[in-house]
Protein backbone atom coordinates (compact mmCIF):
# COMPACT_ATOMS: atom_id res chain seq x y z
CA UNK A 1 0.00 0.00 0.00
CA UNK A 2 1.15 3.33 -1.00
CA UNK A 3 0.85 5.73 1.80
CA UNK A 4 0.14 9.59 0.86
CA UNK A 5 1.22 12.68 2.49
CA UNK A 6 2.67 16.19 1.95
CA UNK A 7 6.46 17.61 1.71
CA UNK A 8 8.30 18.22 4.63
CA UNK A 9 7.35 18.11 7.84
CA UNK A 10 9.00 16.32 11.11
CA UNK A 11 8.39 13.34 13.23
CA UNK A 12 7.94 13.93 17.40
CA UNK A 13 7.26 11.90 19.82
CA UNK A 14 4.24 10.00 19.72
CA UNK A 15 3.22 9.30 23.22
CA UNK A 16 -0.09 7.67 22.00
CA UNK A 17 0.59 4.73 24.21
CA UNK A 18 -0.30 6.60 26.98
CA UNK A 19 -4.49 6.52 26.07
CA UNK A 20 -5.14 4.33 23.05
CA UNK A 21 -6.11 1.32 24.55
CA UNK A 22 -8.74 3.42 26.70
CA UNK A 23 -12.81 2.95 25.88
CA UNK A 24 -14.34 5.89 26.33
CA UNK A 25 -15.34 6.59 29.34
CA UNK A 26 -19.40 8.78 29.68
CA UNK A 27 -18.49 11.44 32.22
CA UNK A 28 -20.80 12.27 34.76
CA UNK A 29 -21.77 16.35 35.22
CA UNK A 30 -20.68 18.35 38.04
CA UNK A 31 -22.66 20.72 40.30
CA UNK A 32 -21.38 24.38 38.36
CA UNK A 33 -21.17 24.61 34.63
CA UNK A 34 -19.71 27.25 33.09
CA UNK A 35 -20.59 28.38 29.19
CA UNK A 36 -18.26 30.88 27.42
CA UNK A 37 -20.13 32.96 25.05
CA UNK A 38 -16.89 32.86 22.36
CA UNK A 39 -16.59 29.07 21.82
CA UNK A 40 -16.45 29.55 18.30
CA UNK A 41 -14.69 31.25 15.01
CA UNK A 42 -16.59 34.65 14.62
CA UNK A 43 -18.66 36.52 16.65
CA UNK A 44 -19.47 35.58 20.20
CA UNK A 45 -22.87 34.11 21.05
CA UNK A 46 -25.44 36.41 22.93
CA UNK A 47 -27.32 34.81 26.04
CA UNK A 48 -30.97 34.11 25.51
CA UNK A 49 -31.67 33.19 29.85
CA UNK A 50 -30.79 35.36 32.65
CA UNK A 51 -29.93 34.56 36.33
CA UNK A 52 -32.92 32.79 38.12
CA UNK A 53 -34.24 30.93 35.04
CA UNK A 54 -35.29 27.44 35.90
CA UNK A 55 -33.01 25.41 32.14
CA UNK A 56 -33.13 21.81 30.59
CA UNK A 57 -30.71 19.73 28.96
CA UNK A 58 -30.33 20.64 25.27
CA UNK A 59 -31.89 23.76 25.86
CA UNK A 60 -30.70 26.90 23.83
CA UNK A 61 -28.89 29.56 26.14
CA UNK A 62 -27.39 31.59 23.76
CA UNK A 63 -28.28 32.52 20.07
CA UNK A 64 -25.43 33.04 17.68
CA UNK A 65 -24.23 36.28 17.34
CA UNK A 66 -23.67 36.39 13.73
CA UNK A 67 -23.59 34.60 10.45
CA UNK A 68 -20.28 33.26 11.46
CA UNK A 69 -21.34 31.99 15.13
CA UNK A 70 -23.44 29.28 16.57
CA UNK A 71 -25.50 28.70 19.34
CA UNK A 72 -25.04 27.33 22.71
CA UNK A 73 -27.01 24.90 24.97
CA UNK A 74 -26.63 23.07 28.27
CA UNK A 75 -25.74 20.18 28.78
CA UNK A 76 -27.28 19.96 32.22
CA UNK A 77 -30.93 20.54 33.74
CA UNK A 78 -30.86 23.28 36.52
CA UNK A 79 -31.07 26.84 37.25
CA UNK A 80 -29.21 29.56 35.86
CA UNK A 81 -26.86 30.67 38.55
CA UNK A 82 -25.50 34.01 36.86
CA UNK A 83 -24.52 35.75 33.45
CA UNK A 84 -21.26 36.74 33.73
CA UNK A 85 -17.89 36.93 33.21
CA UNK A 86 -15.84 33.30 33.74
CA UNK A 87 -11.96 32.65 33.11
CA UNK A 88 -11.62 30.70 30.35
CA UNK A 89 -8.55 28.26 28.69
CA UNK A 90 -7.19 31.39 26.74
CA UNK A 91 -6.48 33.29 30.06
CA UNK A 92 -9.05 35.92 29.45
CA UNK A 93 -12.44 36.28 31.16
CA UNK A 94 -15.53 36.28 28.58
CA UNK A 95 -19.44 36.30 29.41
CA UNK A 96 -20.37 33.32 30.26
CA UNK A 97 -23.67 31.60 31.63
CA UNK A 98 -23.16 29.80 34.57
CA UNK A 99 -26.01 27.03 35.39
CA UNK A 100 -26.47 25.32 38.84
CA UNK A 101 -27.36 21.25 37.85
CA UNK A 102 -29.96 19.92 39.48
CA UNK A 103 -28.75 16.60 38.33
CA UNK A 104 -32.30 15.62 37.24
CA UNK A 105 -31.43 15.18 34.06
CA UNK A 106 -34.67 16.38 32.63
CA UNK A 107 -34.57 16.94 28.76
CA UNK A 108 -36.00 19.75 26.22
CA UNK A 109 -39.02 18.26 23.91
CA UNK A 110 -37.60 16.28 20.46
CA UNK A 111 -34.27 15.65 22.54
CA UNK A 112 -32.62 12.40 21.40
CA UNK A 113 -35.94 11.74 19.08
CA UNK A 114 -34.98 9.31 16.18
CA UNK A 115 -35.47 10.11 12.49
CA UNK A 116 -33.96 8.78 9.02
CA UNK A 117 -32.59 10.88 6.46
CA UNK A 118 -34.59 9.88 4.10
CA UNK A 119 -37.18 11.35 6.24
CA UNK A 120 -35.44 15.04 5.79
CA UNK A 121 -34.99 17.09 3.10
CA UNK A 122 -32.12 19.04 2.11
CA UNK A 123 -32.91 22.02 4.05
CA UNK A 124 -33.80 20.36 6.79
CA UNK A 125 -30.29 18.77 7.42
CA UNK A 126 -29.14 22.18 7.00
CA UNK A 127 -31.21 23.15 9.74
CA UNK A 128 -30.82 20.57 12.24
CA UNK A 129 -26.70 21.29 11.96
CA UNK A 130 -27.21 25.31 12.21
CA UNK A 131 -29.66 24.65 14.97
CA UNK A 132 -27.26 22.29 16.88
CA UNK A 133 -25.06 25.17 16.86
CA UNK A 134 -21.84 22.51 15.65
CA UNK A 135 -18.35 23.91 15.19
CA UNK A 136 -15.04 22.53 13.65
CA UNK A 137 -14.44 20.11 16.76
CA UNK A 138 -10.26 19.70 15.74
CA UNK A 139 -9.16 23.18 15.13
CA UNK A 140 -10.41 26.85 15.51
CA UNK A 141 -14.14 26.36 15.57
CA UNK A 142 -15.40 27.60 12.62
CA UNK A 143 -19.55 27.06 12.28
CA UNK A 144 -19.84 23.84 10.36
CA UNK A 145 -23.08 24.35 8.72
CA UNK A 146 -21.44 27.55 7.08
CA UNK A 147 -19.02 25.70 5.68
CA UNK A 148 -21.45 22.57 4.68
CA UNK A 149 -23.33 25.28 2.40
CA UNK A 150 -20.77 26.72 0.49
CA UNK A 151 -21.42 29.41 -2.39
CA UNK A 152 -20.36 26.59 -4.94
CA UNK A 153 -21.69 23.67 -3.73
CA UNK A 154 -22.26 21.83 -7.32
CA UNK A 155 -17.93 22.12 -7.97
CA UNK A 156 -17.21 20.53 -4.10
CA UNK A 157 -15.90 16.90 -5.43
CA UNK A 158 -14.36 15.97 -1.98
CA UNK A 159 -15.63 15.77 1.63
CA UNK A 160 -12.09 15.04 3.38
CA UNK A 161 -12.99 13.92 6.58
CA UNK A 162 -9.79 14.08 8.96
CA UNK A 163 -8.92 11.09 10.98
CA UNK A 164 -5.40 11.50 10.94
CA UNK A 165 -4.81 12.59 14.08
CA UNK A 166 -1.85 14.04 13.93
CA UNK A 167 -1.44 15.87 17.17
CA UNK A 168 1.01 13.47 19.54
CA UNK A 169 -0.72 12.24 22.58
CA UNK A 170 -4.27 12.58 21.53
CA UNK A 171 -6.51 9.38 21.06
CA UNK A 172 -10.00 10.86 21.17
CA UNK A 173 -10.54 10.68 17.29
CA UNK A 174 -9.30 7.78 17.13
CA UNK A 175 -11.23 5.75 19.73
CA UNK A 176 -14.23 7.09 18.28
CA UNK A 177 -13.31 5.75 14.82
CA UNK A 178 -12.94 2.32 16.93
CA UNK A 179 -16.42 2.89 19.37
CA UNK A 180 -19.08 4.28 16.90
CA UNK A 181 -17.72 3.79 13.37
CA UNK A 182 -21.58 3.38 11.72
CA UNK A 183 -22.75 6.59 13.52
CA UNK A 184 -19.64 7.90 11.46
CA UNK A 185 -21.16 6.62 8.32
CA UNK A 186 -24.35 7.84 8.99
CA UNK A 187 -22.76 11.28 9.55
CA UNK A 188 -20.98 11.40 6.62
CA UNK A 189 -24.03 10.36 4.28
CA UNK A 190 -25.91 13.15 5.72
CA UNK A 191 -22.79 15.69 4.58
CA UNK A 192 -22.92 14.11 0.89
CA UNK A 193 -26.70 14.76 0.67
CA UNK A 194 -25.91 18.52 1.22
CA UNK A 195 -22.78 18.01 -1.66
CA UNK A 196 -24.58 15.48 -4.50
CA UNK A 197 -21.33 15.80 -6.46
CA UNK A 198 -18.81 14.83 -3.97
CA UNK A 199 -17.51 12.13 -3.09
CA UNK A 200 -16.12 11.45 0.96
CA UNK A 201 -12.64 10.35 2.05
CA UNK A 202 -11.41 9.24 5.72
CA UNK A 203 -7.59 10.05 5.63
CA UNK A 204 -6.58 7.97 8.51
CA UNK A 205 -2.67 7.72 9.56
CA UNK A 206 -1.00 4.33 9.35
CA UNK A 207 0.25 4.59 12.99
CA UNK A 208 -3.89 3.22 13.57
CA UNK A 209 -3.97 0.13 11.35
CA UNK A 210 -7.10 -1.50 13.39
CA UNK A 211 -8.79 1.96 12.59
CA UNK A 212 -7.98 1.76 8.93
CA UNK A 213 -8.96 -1.68 8.50
CA UNK A 214 -12.01 -0.95 10.29
CA UNK A 215 -13.16 2.27 8.45
CA UNK A 216 -12.41 0.36 4.98
CA UNK A 217 -14.69 -2.49 6.14
CA UNK A 218 -17.69 -0.19 6.75
CA UNK A 219 -17.33 2.38 3.27
CA UNK A 220 -17.58 -0.65 1.58
CA UNK A 221 -21.60 -0.31 1.93
CA UNK A 222 -20.96 3.14 0.37
CA UNK A 223 -19.20 3.58 -2.99
CA UNK A 224 -19.09 7.36 -2.48
CA UNK A 225 -17.31 6.44 0.86
CA UNK A 226 -13.29 5.72 0.78
CA UNK A 227 -10.56 5.33 3.13
CA UNK A 228 -7.17 7.23 2.04
CA UNK A 229 -3.99 5.57 4.44
CA UNK A 230 -1.88 8.72 4.54
CA UNK A 231 1.51 8.32 6.32
CA UNK A 232 2.54 9.25 9.92
CA UNK A 233 3.76 12.34 10.06
CA UNK A 234 3.20 15.84 11.33
CA UNK A 235 1.44 18.06 10.67
CA UNK A 236 -0.44 15.87 8.07
CA UNK A 237 -3.85 16.27 9.88
CA UNK A 238 -3.34 19.92 8.78
CA UNK A 239 -5.92 20.90 6.68
CA UNK A 240 -4.16 21.95 3.77
CA UNK A 241 -2.02 18.87 4.14
CA UNK A 242 -4.36 16.98 4.57
CA UNK A 243 -6.07 18.20 0.79
CA UNK A 244 -2.48 18.35 -0.55
CA UNK A 245 -1.99 14.27 0.44
CA UNK A 246 -4.98 13.08 -0.57
CA UNK A 247 -5.95 15.52 -3.95
CA UNK A 248 -3.26 17.12 -4.89
CA UNK A 249 -4.66 20.41 -4.78
CA UNK A 250 -3.01 23.29 -3.04
CA UNK A 251 -4.56 26.18 -1.31
CA UNK A 252 -2.84 29.06 0.72
CA UNK A 253 -4.29 31.84 3.31
CA UNK A 254 -6.13 33.73 1.01
CA UNK A 255 -8.51 30.75 -0.20
CA UNK A 256 -10.89 28.44 1.34
CA UNK A 257 -10.60 24.66 0.62
CA UNK A 258 -13.53 25.47 -0.83
CA UNK A 259 -12.07 27.55 -3.68
CA UNK A 260 -10.45 24.00 -4.66
CA UNK A 261 -13.54 22.02 -4.54
CA UNK A 262 -13.16 20.67 -0.82
CA UNK A 263 -14.39 20.62 2.81
CA UNK A 264 -12.36 19.23 5.67
CA UNK A 265 -14.39 18.35 8.81
CA UNK A 266 -12.84 16.15 11.44
CA UNK A 267 -13.86 12.65 13.09
CA UNK A 268 -15.62 14.49 16.24
CA UNK A 269 -17.46 17.19 14.10
CA UNK A 270 -18.82 14.30 11.91
CA UNK A 271 -20.33 12.38 15.07
CA UNK A 272 -22.10 15.56 16.33
CA UNK A 273 -23.22 15.80 13.04
CA UNK A 274 -24.49 12.52 13.28
CA UNK A 275 -26.33 13.00 16.64
CA UNK A 276 -27.69 16.76 15.56
CA UNK A 277 -29.27 15.18 11.89
CA UNK A 278 -30.25 11.60 13.05
CA UNK A 279 -31.16 11.88 17.12
CA UNK A 280 -32.06 15.68 17.08
CA UNK A 281 -29.09 16.10 19.81
CA UNK A 282 -27.48 20.06 20.41
CA UNK A 283 -24.03 19.71 20.79
CA UNK A 284 -23.37 19.60 24.03
CA UNK A 285 -20.77 17.01 25.01
CA UNK A 286 -17.37 16.13 23.22
CA UNK A 287 -14.65 13.10 23.42
CA UNK A 288 -11.36 14.27 24.90
CA UNK A 289 -8.06 12.93 26.16
CA UNK A 290 -6.72 13.34 29.34
CA UNK A 291 -2.97 11.75 28.97
CA UNK A 292 0.65 12.18 29.46
CA UNK A 293 3.87 10.79 31.72
CA UNK A 294 2.16 13.12 34.94
CA UNK A 295 -1.58 11.60 34.84
CA UNK A 296 -2.48 8.54 37.04
CA UNK A 297 -5.12 7.30 34.76
CA UNK A 298 -4.66 8.34 31.08
CA UNK A 299 -7.51 8.15 29.34
CA UNK A 300 -10.69 8.75 26.94
CA UNK A 301 -13.63 10.74 28.42
CA UNK A 302 -16.88 11.74 27.12
CA UNK A 303 -17.02 14.97 28.76
CA UNK A 304 -20.38 17.22 28.75
CA UNK A 305 -19.82 20.58 28.04
CA UNK A 306 -19.48 23.01 30.88
CA UNK A 307 -17.20 21.10 33.34
CA UNK A 308 -14.15 22.53 34.64
CA UNK A 309 -10.79 20.74 33.31
CA UNK A 310 -9.91 20.48 37.23
CA UNK A 311 -13.08 18.07 37.76
CA UNK A 312 -12.18 16.29 34.50
CA UNK A 313 -8.15 15.68 35.45
CA UNK A 314 -10.03 14.21 39.08
CA UNK A 315 -11.90 11.58 36.97
CA UNK A 316 -8.55 10.58 35.39
CA UNK A 317 -7.07 9.84 38.78
CA UNK A 318 -5.40 12.89 39.38
CA UNK A 319 -1.91 14.65 38.35
CA UNK A 320 1.21 12.99 39.93
CA UNK A 321 3.33 14.66 42.20
CA UNK A 322 5.72 15.68 39.32
CA UNK A 323 3.53 17.39 37.59
CA UNK A 324 5.54 20.90 36.27
CA UNK A 325 3.20 21.89 32.96
CA UNK A 326 -0.38 21.01 31.60
CA UNK A 327 -1.39 21.91 28.00
CA UNK A 328 -4.39 22.43 26.92
CA UNK A 329 -4.53 20.77 23.45
CA UNK A 330 -1.68 18.75 21.52
CA UNK A 331 2.20 19.71 22.49
CA UNK A 332 2.97 20.78 19.05
CA UNK A 333 0.24 23.52 18.44
CA UNK A 334 -1.98 23.58 22.26
CA UNK A 335 -0.82 25.80 24.67
CA UNK A 336 0.05 26.01 28.41
CA UNK A 337 -2.86 26.40 31.56
CA UNK A 338 -2.59 28.42 33.69
CA UNK A 339 -5.43 27.55 35.60
CA UNK A 340 -7.60 24.07 35.50
CA UNK A 341 -10.71 25.79 36.88
CA UNK A 342 -11.64 26.31 33.23
CA UNK A 343 -14.58 25.16 31.41
CA UNK A 344 -14.43 22.47 28.98
CA UNK A 345 -15.78 24.08 25.46
CA UNK A 346 -16.90 22.77 22.21
CA UNK A 347 -13.08 23.09 20.87
CA UNK A 348 -11.41 21.16 24.02
CA UNK A 349 -9.38 18.43 22.66
CA UNK A 350 -7.31 17.23 25.55
CA UNK A 351 -5.18 17.96 29.00
CA UNK A 352 -1.87 17.08 28.48
CA UNK A 353 0.24 16.72 31.63
CA UNK A 354 4.41 16.76 31.50
CA UNK A 355 6.33 15.57 34.10
CA UNK A 356 9.57 17.59 32.55
CA UNK A 357 8.64 20.78 30.70
CA UNK A 358 11.69 21.04 27.96
CA UNK A 359 10.45 24.45 26.36
CA UNK A 360 10.40 26.22 29.91
CA UNK A 361 14.11 24.90 30.35
CA UNK A 362 15.62 25.43 26.62
CA UNK A 363 18.24 28.30 26.43
CA UNK A 364 17.91 30.21 23.30
CA UNK A 365 21.22 30.79 21.39
CA UNK A 366 21.72 32.29 18.32
CA UNK A 367 20.63 31.20 15.12
CA UNK A 368 23.24 28.49 13.10
CA UNK A 369 21.72 28.67 9.87
CA UNK A 370 21.78 24.87 9.92
CA UNK A 371 18.71 25.17 7.73
CA UNK A 372 16.79 22.34 9.53
CA UNK A 373 13.65 24.66 10.18
CA UNK A 374 13.46 25.32 5.89
CA UNK A 375 13.71 21.12 5.40
CA UNK A 376 11.15 20.84 8.14
CA UNK A 377 8.41 23.94 7.16
CA UNK A 378 5.78 22.03 5.48
CA UNK A 379 4.57 25.53 3.94
CA UNK A 380 7.88 25.40 2.47
CA UNK A 381 8.77 28.71 3.98
CA UNK A 382 12.27 30.18 5.23
CA UNK A 383 11.48 30.72 9.20
CA UNK A 384 15.01 31.69 10.25
CA UNK A 385 14.79 34.63 7.78
CA UNK A 386 11.05 35.45 9.40
CA UNK A 387 11.99 34.91 12.40
CA UNK A 388 14.86 37.36 12.25
CA UNK A 389 12.47 40.05 10.18
CA UNK A 390 10.04 39.79 13.37
CA UNK A 391 12.35 40.40 15.84
CA UNK A 392 13.92 43.34 13.48
CA UNK A 393 10.24 44.63 14.02
CA UNK A 394 10.22 44.50 10.00
CA UNK A 395 6.46 43.55 9.62
CA UNK A 396 6.76 44.28 5.78
CA UNK A 397 9.70 41.74 5.24
CA UNK A 398 7.93 39.15 7.32
CA UNK A 399 5.30 39.66 4.71
CA UNK A 400 7.09 39.70 1.91
CA UNK A 401 9.11 36.40 3.14
CA UNK A 402 5.45 34.41 3.24
CA UNK A 403 4.60 35.28 7.06
CA UNK A 404 1.13 34.81 6.75
CA UNK A 405 1.15 31.73 4.91
CA UNK A 406 2.23 30.24 8.68
CA UNK A 407 -0.07 27.60 9.85
CA UNK A 408 1.90 27.99 13.40
CA UNK A 409 2.23 24.11 13.39
CA UNK A 410 5.58 23.97 14.89
CA UNK A 411 7.67 22.48 13.12
CA UNK A 412 10.31 24.72 12.64
CA UNK A 413 10.80 25.22 16.42
CA UNK A 414 10.48 21.75 17.31
CA UNK A 415 14.21 20.85 15.04
CA UNK A 416 15.27 24.01 15.73
CA UNK A 417 18.88 23.12 17.75
CA UNK A 418 19.21 26.93 18.54
CA UNK A 419 15.92 26.68 20.52
CA UNK A 420 14.43 29.59 19.09
CA UNK A 421 10.93 30.73 19.54
CA UNK A 422 9.79 30.42 16.14
CA UNK A 423 6.51 30.11 16.29
CA UNK A 424 5.86 32.36 18.78
CA UNK A 425 7.60 35.04 16.62
CA UNK A 426 5.52 34.19 13.94
CA UNK A 427 2.20 34.91 15.97
CA UNK A 428 3.51 37.68 16.81
CA UNK A 429 3.93 38.72 13.63
CA UNK A 430 0.81 38.23 11.76
CA UNK A 431 -0.82 39.89 14.52
CA UNK A 432 1.49 43.06 13.36
CA UNK A 433 0.70 42.42 10.01
CA UNK A 434 -3.27 42.31 10.62
CA UNK A 435 -3.15 45.63 12.72
CA UNK A 436 -1.02 47.41 10.20
CA UNK A 437 -3.48 46.35 7.62
CA UNK A 438 -6.31 47.46 9.66
CA UNK A 439 -5.15 50.87 9.89
CA UNK A 440 -4.99 51.07 6.08
CA UNK A 441 -8.44 50.42 5.65
CA UNK A 442 -9.38 53.02 8.35
CA UNK A 443 -7.30 55.33 6.89
CA UNK A 444 -8.84 54.85 3.15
Amino acid sequence: MKLKTFRRGVHPYGGKEYAKACPIQPLAPEGEMVFPMSQNLGAPSKPVVKKGDRVLKGQLIAEAGGFIGAPIFSSVSGTVKAVEKRLTVSGSKVDSVVIENDFLEETVEGFDTKRTLDSLSKEEIVDAIRNAGIVGLGGAGFPTVVKLTPKNADDIDYIIINGAECEPYLTSDYRVMLERPEELILGIQAMLRLLPNAKAVIGIEDNKPDALALMEKMVRIDDKIDVCALKTKYPQGGERQLIYAITGRKINSKMLPADKGCIVDNIGTVYAIYEAVYLNKPLIHNVMTVTGEAVNKPGNFDVPLGISHSYLLEQAGGAKENVVKFISGGPMMGFAMGSLDVPVVKTSSSILAYANDDVANAKETPCIHCGRCVRACPETLVPQLMGRAVKGERIEEFAALGGMECIECGSCAYVCPAKIPLTQLFKYGKIRIREENAKKKEAR
